[in-house]
């Protein structure tokens, strides 16, 4: 086992109950990775969580001595040689001509990952009792830390700056799913049409399955390179609980777009989210990353983190054994299954600082 995959595991599981106010200090709320801040430890970018419940009980601290940076536990340095917080981007000091801010529009994920949220709303977030317990979309539009809709030029404008300026290397879109069959297929295409015009970059578009898998081309074509389609958790029970609307989606429907969008995108290049710890069992886990794996998915496994201001805000992580179980079970398939996350084109998976599966990989 990587003694690094663990030192990650037990910080993306404990958080990091303190940081100093330097560099890109991450964001509260929202979709995406919230309430996190990116860190790199021994050259590897991650996403800790500092900001929500289980990192205020956290033993762990980062501190600043004499210029350089440690993560401490009860005091004592934990053993890592190398620790660093990524800096603020620069395009986040722009604003377009009618006068809003690049930062409300798309924002900077680990080191070098540009990540947009094209519509702020989702329907199934009209009713919480209807909507995935843990999300926390409209936050930031409570916040005024972003806008409803970013139009494709919008999108196009700060992806060219954030290449420019701070060397993005991918593009990940996601949305709140619009009440439309397509499930925001169109407005993803849309999207990577405008940004593909003005600057080559890979792109990840993530929606639900679309009605019609036909969209599925029409994203290709439009310039996605990934897809994402996330399924979050696996057990029946548990989806019913968690994803009270969304659970209307059955698993043989993902597993059947599952297996059309793999024809189109090409095995390897579509994922989707498995979150440890909201109540599927170890076996459940691994056993639906092997079917995922036999059809051409990668399982992005990822620790459960709690965002503050959701139904599941005082939900308890994963301890790290459940987790470095998983991650050494699901590794040895994607290896068998000849499915790498650093050959995807684009994606959370293929930028893996929300999970330390990618270590356990090699």
């Amino acid at each position: 086992m990587s003694d690094l995959g663990k030192i990650i595991t037990e910080l993306q599981v404990n958080g990091i109950s303190s940081t100093p106010k330097k560099g890109n200090t991450g964001r509260k709320g929202g979709a995406g990775p919230s309430d996190h801040r990116a860190l790199t430890i021994e050259g590897k970018t991650v996403m800790v969580p500092v900001y929500n419940h289980v990192s205020k009980k956290s033993n762990y601290q980062l501190s600043e001595e004499s210029g350089r940076q440690f993560i401490l536990q009860n005091s004592e340095d934990l053993k890592i040689e190398e620790l660093s917080t990524t800096k603020e981007p620069s395009f986040y000091s722009l604003k377009t001509k009618d006068g809003i801010s690049y930062k409300s529009i798309a924002l900077l994920h680990s080191k070098d990952v540009l990540a947009t949220t094209i519509l702020q709303k989702c329907i199934r977030f009209r009713h919480r009792e209807e909507s995935c317990q843990f999300c926390a979309i409209e936050q930031s539009l409570e916040n005024e830390q972003t806008i409803i809709r970013k139009t494709p030029d919008q999108i196009a404008e700060v992806t060219e700056a954030a290449v420019r300026l701070d060397g993005i290397k991918q593009l990940v879109m996601t949305t709140g799913t619009p009440n439309s069959s397509d499930r925001g297929a169109r407005i993803m295409a849309e999207v990577a049409k405008a940004v593909k015009a003005k600057v080559d970059i890979p792109i990840q578009g993530q929606c639900e399955p679309p009605d019609n898998p036909i969209w599925f081309r029409k994203m290709k074509d439009s310039g996605i390179d990934s897809l994402g389609m996330h399924l979050e958790v696996v057990e029946e029970k548990i989806r019913k609980k968690i994803l009270p609307g969304k659970s209307e989606i059955s698993l043989e429907r993902y597993y059947k777009a599952f297996e059309e969008s793999v024809s189109v995108f090409g095995r390897g290049e579509v994922s989707t989210y498995l979150l440890a710890g909201l109540g599927d069992s170890k076996e459940s886990l691994i056993n639906c990353s092997k079917k995922l794996i036999s059809i051409g998915v990668y399982p992005f496994i990822v620790p459960f983190v709690p965002i503050a201001g959701t139904p599941l805000e005082h939900h308890p992580s994963p301890s790290t054994d459940f987790m470095i179980d998983i991650y050494e079970s699901v590794s040895q398939l994607l290896n068998e299954g000849n499915i790498k996350s650093d050959e995807m084109s684009a994606g959370c998976a293929k930028c893996g600082a929300c999970s330390a599966l990618s270590i356990f990989e090699s």
